[in-house]
């Protein structure tokens, strides 16, 4: 393996999480399951604000507003003219009644949705989901608040649709696969920072859902060795590296490897170990606050670039700093997503995967490159530059003007 050059001196510490107050906080309890739902809307900008929804078994208000502080960070850093918000349902997405949960969930947050909220999925909630909830509420689609606004309705919901429903090689959708396509490109940006080539860097990514299974499709398409794929059933290692597309179709609905079909010369281990794989590159692309300052010690990484939210804990960060290892934040590292779906809005880009794919490469390459400059050259950690960039977001006056 290759180690490359990093900062000779340690980095600063990663500074503590902005914890100004959220424009607003809304809470639901379910009569029917004792479902526990929140809103959190960080902020709002010209009358809107972004953020998925998420549903996860433990799903807590505090989590929600690291979210919708993130997805405000999000916004601003790629220059979107919208806040930042986030749902989040205490339920397991597993449960039969999951479904009954969300829609009347969306029922309960119609105001905010009819007029402010532009969500999508998340954590739990496939985007197919929550389009049916939308569809049954007779909101047409989760974009609705923003599409409503537009000069012609039905032309913008027609090219949102024929975005996200775009056919991408591979067999998936452009809609799905936006965003672990920005976050291959954050691993590449930083490879080609510290002058490694696609072929002598090697990856391990916690997650193969719909993000950081189409971040391990695109790092494979590159080139990049992948050694190692966690799922909720454990880690999957081959020093030599892993057939992806193989391991992809093995999934399930929630993000799921089948270990009754894995093809042979494939390593089990417990579900942790994928933290402390011996790669140059670690993507944690599954849950929130999957790296702590109890395992960070064990990671040998040289960059971890988030394609979970929130998915280092402050303290972690500080003490990989300290190390001399960069946490490409996930603000700008998973935005592609967010990003997109604004462009796609606003007919920036169309659903032509070409155009999309070249603009969100380019974007996500030049970030990149900022941000580990920053790093190599004066030791500033890339949160801290990242948030001197959402912290002078572009100037917006009046509301938002869909096309």
């Amino acid at each position: 393996m290759t180690s490359p050059t990093v900062a000779t001196t340690p980095a600063a510490p990663a500074p503590a999480i902005r914890r100004c107050q959220p424009y607003l906080r809304l809470h639901w309890t379910d009569s029917r399951t004792d479902a526990v739902g929140y809103l959190v809307v960080h902020t709002l900008r010209g009358g809107l604000a972004t953020g998925g929804t998420r549903m996860r078994a433990g799903c807590t208000l505090g989590e929600v507003e690291d979210l919708a502080r993130g997805m405000a960070n999000k916004t601003a850093t790629f220059d979107l003219p919208i806040g930042g918000a986030k749902g989040g349902i205490d339920f397991d997405p597993k449960d039969p009644r999951a479904v009954e949960v969300l829609e009347r969930f969306c029922e309960a947050m119609r105001p905010w949705l009819d007029t402010h909220w532009v969500t999508a999925e998340d954590l739990g909630v496939p985007q197919h989901l929550i389009d049916q909830v939308f569809e049954k509420l007779d909101l047409d689609q989760s974009y609705h608040a923003a599409i409503r606004r537009s000069a012609d309705p039905v032309a913008t919901l027609a090219r949102v649709r024929n975005g996200l429903n775009a056919a991408v090689d591979g067999g998936f959708l452009l809609g799905d696969v936006i965003g672990g396509f920005g976050v291959a490109h954050a691993c590449l940006a930083a490879a080609v920072q510290w002058g490694l080539a696609p072929a002598d860097t090697t990856i391990a990514i916690q997650g193969v859902g719909t993000m950081g299974g189409a971040a391990a499709y695109y790092l494979h398409e590159a080139g990049m060795k992948i050694t190692a794929v966690a799922d909720a059933a454990g880690t999957l290692y081959r020093a030599e590296g892993l057939d992806v597309p193989a391991l992809l179709d093995l999934r399930d609905g929630y993000g799921e490897i089948d270990r009754s079909r894995l093809p042979a010369g494939i390593e089990e281990m417990p579900r942790g170990a994928v933290l402390s794989a011996d790669v140059d590159i670690l993507v944690p692309a599954a849950i929130s606050y999957a790296i702590t300052p109890d395992n960070s010690y064990d990671i040998r990484a040289h960059v971890i670039v988030e394609a979970a939210n929130a998915a280092t804990t402050p303290e972690a960060e500080a003490m990989l700093a300290a190390r001399g290892v960069p946490v490409l934040p996930d603000f700008v590292a998973n935005a592609g997503a967010v990003a997109w779906a604004w462009w796609l809005l606003l007919g920036e880009v169309d659903d032509s995967p070409d155009t999309s794919f070249d603009r969100l490469r380019t974007t996500m390459h030049d970030k990149v490159a900022q941000l580990l400059t920053a790093w190599t050259e004066e030791h500033i950690t890339p949160r801290e530059v990242g948030h001197r960039w959402a912290d002078d977001p572009s100037p917006l006056t009046g509301p938002v003007v869909i096309p």
